[in-house]
């Protein structure tokens, strides 16, 4: 019988009971000494290419839907800060949105496209929404997920989508338009750079203009002939 594989969340939660019960109830610091955590293996993103996106935005079942996956990919949200977001956090003077508590507690702004805030304006005249931008008192991560998948079905797309996946093509975007990864990791709220530079394994178009060392030889292999 197959037996079930214990993730390295679940590993490295175990080891942090371990250590408070050692080091802090029984004052036995030396029975955890060696006790270490597991690293969980980093796998690169899904991500959708512009064309992608914009089938995916165009195939969402209604008005609610799309604006709501257009400020997951539009501003690079995460499925909580969509679903909390507020009527009044939309600055149409200063074109932000304010992302507030957002993960680890910290507030931020983030930029607001003139073509989103129209989106944003037909939704809001649509539903009349008094507090939160997305009601059902607010929206549900579930919901979202349902109207993603729902777009994916509509749109005939193959690749595995989620709200996340939105945020994943936005932050890969940017950073082949060439924008600073400071300015990308201030926008996505990572606390750690080294967190936003995963997206450079996903970015085809940076990786692609980089010129390979090869180039610079100055020789032409291709024209040698192959040996006899």
């Amino acid at each position: 019988m197959a037996k079930d594989r214990v993730g390295a969340p679940s590993i490295n939660a175990a080891i942090a009971a371990l250590r408070f019960f050692f080091d802090v109830t029984l004052e036995r610091p030396d029975l955890v000494r060696h006790l270490t955590t597991v690293h969980k293996p980093r796998k690169a993103p899904v991500v959708l290419s512009q064309d992608e996106v914009a089938r995916l935005l165009e195939a969402a079942p209604g008005l609610k839907d799309k604006a709501a996956l257009s400020v997951a990919y539009g501003a690079g949200l995460r499925v909580s800060e969509v679903a909390n977001l507020k009527v009044s956090d939309i600055d149409s003077q200063r074109m932000t949105l304010r992302v507030e508590q957002g993960k680890g507690q910290r507030d931020r702004y983030v930029m607001l496209s003139p073509q989103l805030l129209e989106l944003l304006r037909d939704w809001w005249r649509a539903a009349r929404p008094q507090v939160w931008l997305f009601p059902a008192n607010p929206m549900t991560a579930r919901q979202l997920n349902r109207a993603v998948h729902a777009a994916k079905n509509l749109a005939g797309m193959s690749k595995r989508v989620s709200p996340h996946t939105l945020r994943h093509s936005f932050a890969t975007h940017l950073l082949e338009q060439n924008v600073d990864i400071r300015v990308i990791q201030v926008l996505l709220g990572h606390a750690k750079l080294e967190t936003t530079a995963l997206y450079t394994r996903v970015a085809v178009n940076t990786i692609r203009d980089v010129k390979s060392p090869l180039e610079r030889l100055g020789v032409n292999l291709a024209s040698r002939s192959p040996p006899a």
